[in-house]
């Protein structure tokens, strides 16, 4: 089994910033793709940034530019750092990884952080 814990949430300022992190934790698994969504109140969950294991890196159009995914896979760490927040980025945001755990690969979800940003 993995473990997924989400730090870094909070309220923020329009224009502001705030660095997301997400450590995964557990034995005998192999994290592929490793990411962030977000669902905000009365929408469905999206994808905001994934990162494989090679480095290979997806964006949702709406923060290109704007935030940043970077991955530390010795660490099993996958951070977003997030800078000109608007208050459309206000949602939960939820870490995803899936892993190579023995004899398949499963999906996983962090508990969510919420982040907030006024205007």
């Amino acid at each position: 089994q993995v473990r997924l814990v989400e730090s870094g949430g909070g309220l923020v300022q329009a224009g502001g910033s705030l660095r997301l992190s997400c450590a995964a934790s557990g034995s005998g698994f192999s994290i592929n793709g490793m990411g962030w969504y977000r669902q905000a109140p009365g929408k469905q969950r999206e994808l905001v940034a994934l990162i494989t294991s090679g480095g290979s890196i997806n964006y949702a159009d709406s923060v290109k530019g704007r935030l940043t995914i970077s991955r530390d896979n010795a660490k099993n760490t996958v951070y977003l750092q997030m800078n000109s927040l608007k208050p459309e980025d206000t949602a939960v945001y939820y870490c995803y990884c899936n892993a190579k755990v023995p004899w398949t690969v499963r999906e996983y979800w962090g508990q969510g952080t919420q982040v907030t940003v006024s205007s």
